[in-house]
């Protein structure tokens, strides 16, 4: 017979000196800073907020910047935990937890079940031991999270783990017992016991032994049925081990093998066939994940299988999906369900709601931003573009080599800006590579031809080629005849208009392409002309020198003779010199773009943070990495995408951190290669300084809720053979933005699992600017010398999908890891709510953040100055509506026991089981013939249910308020 999920819980010593205190939420664990000392060397050190981000090496952390953990317990055994019955008997014979108390006092006691399971008991107390209980009866709802008042105004709230904390709410006046169990695991084992209780009483047992996953058993046997071939009722070990490698492809042969071999070798058999039930058995063992089978018991109500309205309270209130029907709930079940008997009736197993949650579906990005989903009729200047810098190199930029093969990597990864630098070749042949350098070269003509190829494979909006031109007037004719004999009527040869005050826009240049370049002067004549040498390559030149202490050239601005065909063929992106801000607003046009060395636009970014912004609103910037980067490494584009730079060319062939945050940010708008600026960065009327470090004026804050649950089927890193397949796992969570978002977080490390380590730690983050944000998941193994890179995984915070969903893992050159992936889940709230204390003590109040309200910036022209102060006071009234049904929705989720993480279908149905009395009468009806469904008391209220009604009120009148004043 099969068997409900393996869960490890500690068991305990009920002799107190044998538990020592530890830091609340730590699960006994020690946060403590490591360098070069061995493990059992540490230093205690608190674990605070989340940090901000500081900077570290591409794929891989310094040293000195992370904070180690090291993990030891007190509990000298562990126990199994393998159905829901042993949920009860392990409470039955006990569990060391943490008692909360509003006035701030936490007591460690010893909590059990009564044999009967009637009663729900703690020692020592001071009560006497008739009165140190609960009985189960009385039980109104168990609460996971700190999600009571006493749980809000404890003044060591920020101290204990969100996964650790649950609460026991009993009695008529519905009184609440606050716990903290060591581990997440913990928690969830007395949380799902004790909601058995509360649906079946003292028949939980029965019920579970009367429901024993019969789903999952008959599906499997008639798996083993149908590979019994000679019908012996027995399969070979090599048969049984491909059989559940199809069923879960991440498994290892080798430890599903070895599981089969212990099963057999502890009933001492002999011989390498299994039977039906072992079969099922090691299935159980190894394939049953018990974060989501604590998450599937939830939502069941108990029972084996989720029906239709279980899954569409599911895919609504915890997955977000809108408009859920029944026919939603069927077609998930139709599609996931392996179970011919769930298939018939409707019904979603264990197994199916796995199969469901590791499905496309629950993948962590938004299918919406896999194909074109912005607007593309903006100017061309209000777009990041996705770049390449020096696009032939596949190494290094001094002596690595040129391939065409750098072309054919960027078009096909979206890339819509590729570097040419041309000079003259032999046999009359211009050829390609990084001048004054020893880069091998590769023929102009050729390039050519694979960009003609290659140039809309991935995207059909504009390519930029942007030109260095460094040959001859002679090779320079031979350019030309190839660029319009191989590009031919995709070159875009139609001249800007004087008075166009933008460019086109990406949508009407589609198929065409765009050379970047030196153009001469519209009043020349002549077949050629003097135009200014653009040099990157003379610029490392002389930065190398400068290192090797030789008398370093001085840099002269060289000139040098451009055709007049040549310089025709550029149209849309001129490149020209620039000056300062000034002048460019005064004399720059649209279709002229300046390129900026990498160390001159940081100053720009810092110097002129607000000018830097508004140039780029009308012209285009092409930001390059500093001579200085000799090994082809990257800067942040986060740096300069911030001050709206468009263009930030990328060395493409060297992978890490900053190559990660340039794919994953081109992914939100179906890879096209542009990505439309927020609207604070493209509108003239808006002020944004790129170095704000604080929220944006106009833009709402957003708290991004993490919670890394579990992984799955971590490799070893490559090039690690110290600790052999040990792998110790942690989990960063990053944040990238504007300097007000950058921070980051961390998990424990869980040791020797990199097969499902579980992680189960919660994470919170305020992103000011949503829009320029992103969210990077990187797993590290944990070693004495230097952790190594597991994977990562870099998303747009536009992209992010809520509720429970799988993270695909990437490895540092960017290609996905099969079968390797985080569980996690997210929520999006607009606001901090809540109640958390800012003060500790006895006397705490719940602190309140003064308002921020949207400002003007004074343009000093008094006509348009005094038409925007009328807009103030609307403004203000705005902000004050927004915030007061913010607050409005907070205390109705705190009375509803939840946290402002939830939402109202949430908070909705937390609310249902209170809504009845004793005697199953309604104690509360919703009136449903409002716009807004009010709450309608059918009798004398308990206290907490007046206070809900009066929350759900206020709400209702917010919301009236804000609509109307729309």
């Amino acid at each position: 017979m099969s068997r409900d999920p393996v869960v490890k819980v500690p068991a305990f010593d009920r002799r107190s000196d044998l538990l020592a205190p530890a830091p609340y939420g730590s699960s006994h664990r020690w946060w403590a800073h490591r360098r070069a000392a061995p493990r059992h060397s540490f230093g205690l050190c608190p674990a605070g907020p989340h940090r901000k981000r500081p900077g570290h090496q591409d794929g891989s952390r310094q040293r000195k910047e992370r904070k180690k953990t090291v993990s030891f317990s007190s509990m000298p055994t562990e126990k199994k935990i393998s159905s829901a019955s042993d949920c009860l008997s392990a409470m039955v014979e006990g569990t060391e937890l943490k008692k909360v108390r509003s006035n701030s006092r936490v007591y460690h006691r010893y909590f059990l079940l009564d044999a009967d399971m009637q009663s729900l008991r703690w020692e020592p107390s001071k009560k006497e031991s008739d009165k140190a209980k609960i009985d189960v009866k009385s039980i109104k709802e168990v609460r996971t999270g700190k999600n009571t008042d006493t749980f809000r105004t404890n003044g060591t709230y920020e101290q204990i783990s969100e996964d650790c904390a649950f609460s026991i709410i009993f009695g008529d006046n519905y009184e609440s017992l606050d716990l903290v169990a060591n581990t997440a695991d913990v928690a969830n084992i007395w949380v799902t016991g004790l909601r058995y209780l509360i649906s079946y009483g003292k028949h939980s047992l029965n019920v579970i032994e009367s429901s024993q996953n019969n789903m999952r058993s008959s599906w499997l046997s008639q798996l083993f049925d149908n590979a019994d071939t000679s019908h012996s009722k027995q399969i070979s070990i090599c048969t049984a081990v491909q059989l559940i490698k199809e069923l879960n492809p991440g498994l290892k042969n080798v430890k599903t093998e070895l599981k089969f071999k212990e099963l057999l070798k502890a009933k001492d058999r002999v011989g390498s066939d299994v039977t039906r039930d072992e079969f099922i058995e090691v299935y159980h063992d190894l394939c049953t994940r018990p974060e989501i089978y604590f998450l599937f018991v939830q939502f069941s109500s108990n029972k084996e299988f989720l029906d239709t309205k279980d899954l569409m309270i599911f895919l609504e209130a915890e997955q977000g999906m809108p408009q859920v029907s029944e026919e939603t709930s069927i077609e998930v079940i139709q599609k996931y369900e392996p179970s011919k008997e769930g298939q018939i009736n409707n019904w979603l197993s264990l197994d199916g709601f796995t199969n469901y949650l590791m499905s496309q579906e629950c993948h962590i990005f938004d299918p919406e931003h896999k194909t074109v989903c912005q607007d593309m009729n903006q100017p061309l200047s209000h777009y990041f573009i996705n770049s390449s810098h020096n696009t032939y190199l596949i190494e290094d930029q001094f002596r690595g080599p040129s391939d065409v093969t750098g072309y054919i990597r960027a078009l096909k990864m979206g890339c819509r800006s590729v570097e040419l630098d041309v000079w003259d070749g032999p046999d009359n042949e211009p050829v390609i590579y990084t001048g004054h350098t020893m880069t091998s070269q590769i023929v102009f003509r050729n390039v050519i031809d694979v960009i003609n190829k290659y140039a809309f494979v991935a995207s059909e909006f504009p390519l930029i080629l942007c030109l260095e031109n460094h040959c001859s007037l002679k090779q320079q004719r031979v350019m030309y005849q190839h660029l319009k004999k191989i590009l031919g009527d995709k070159m875009h040869l139609v001249s800007p208009k004087p008075e166009d005050p933008y460019l086109p826009s990406p949508a009407s240049l589609k198929g065409k392409i765009l050379l970047k370049g030196k153009k001469l002067s519209v009043n020349c004549v002549a077949t050629e002309g003097e135009v200014t040498d653009e040099d990157e390559g003379a610029e490392m030149s002389q930065r190398l020198s400068i290192e090797s202490t030789e008398q370093p050239p001085a840099i002269v601005h060289k000139k040098f003779q451009l055709s007049k065909d040549l310089s025709d063929l550029v149209t849309m992106c001129q490149s020209v010199e620039f000056k300062d801000f000034p002048a460019s607003f005064q004399n720059q046009k649209p279709w002229e773009l300046c390129s900026f060395n990498e160390v001159f636009a940081s100053r720009c970014a810092n110097d002129y943070p607000g000018d830097f912004v508004n140039y780029n609103k009308k012209f285009l910037a092409r930001v390059y990495p500093s001579p200085m980067r000799i090994d082809s490494s990257n800067m942040n584009p986060q740096d300069f995408w911030k001050c709206g730079c468009q263009i930030v060319a990328m060395n493409y062939q060297t992978p890490g951190l900053m190559m990660d945050l340039n794919i994953g940010w081109f992914r939100q708008n179906g890879n096209c290669g542009y990505v439309l600026r927020p609207a604070i960065m493209r509108e003239q009327v808006s002020y944004f300084s790129a170095n704000t470090k604080d929220s944006v004026p106009g833009v709402s804050p957003q708290l991004l809720h993490i919670k890394i649950i579990s992984g799955q089927n971590f490799p070893k890193p490559k090039g690690s053979g110290a600790k052999g397949d040990v792998v110790d796992p942690y989990v960063y969570v990053e944040i990238h933005g504007i300097p007000a978002d950058c921070a980051e977080q961390r998990t424990r490390t869980v040791h020797q699992n990199g097969d499902n380590p579980l992680f189960d730690e919660s994470f919170e983050f305020q992103i000011n600017l949503p829009e320029l944000a992103m969210v990077r998941f990187v797993v590290l193994d944990d070693d004495y010398i230097g952790d190594e890179f597991i994977g990562q995984y870099t998303i747009p915070f536009e992209c992010l999908q809520p509720g429970f969903r799988h993270v695909p893992l990437q490895s540092l050159t960017g290609e996905m890891l099969p079968h390797t992936q985080l569980f996690v889940h997210v929520a999006i709230t607009n606001r901090r709510g809540g109640g958390k204390p800012h003060k500790r003590g006895l006397s705490v109040r719940k602190g309140k953040k003064s308002r921020e309200y949207a400002s003007m910036r004074v343009l000093l022209i008094r006509t348009i100055d005094d038409v925007f102060k009328t807009a103030l006071l609307s403004l203000r009234e705005a902000t004050d509506l927004r915030e007061n049904m913010q607050n409005a929705l907070v205390s109705f989720k705190e009375l509803c026991g939840l946290s402002a993480v939830a939402n109202l279908k949430q908070s909705l149905l937390a609310l249902c089981p209170r809504l009845s009395g004793p005697d199953g009468a309604p104690l509360l009806l919703f009136n449903l013939s409002d716009q807004y469904p009010s709450l309608e008391p059918q009798g004398l209220l308990p206290d907490v249910l007046r206070k809900v009604v009066t929350s759900y009120e206020t709400r209702c009148s917010s919301t009236r308020t804000s609509t109307s004043w729309r």
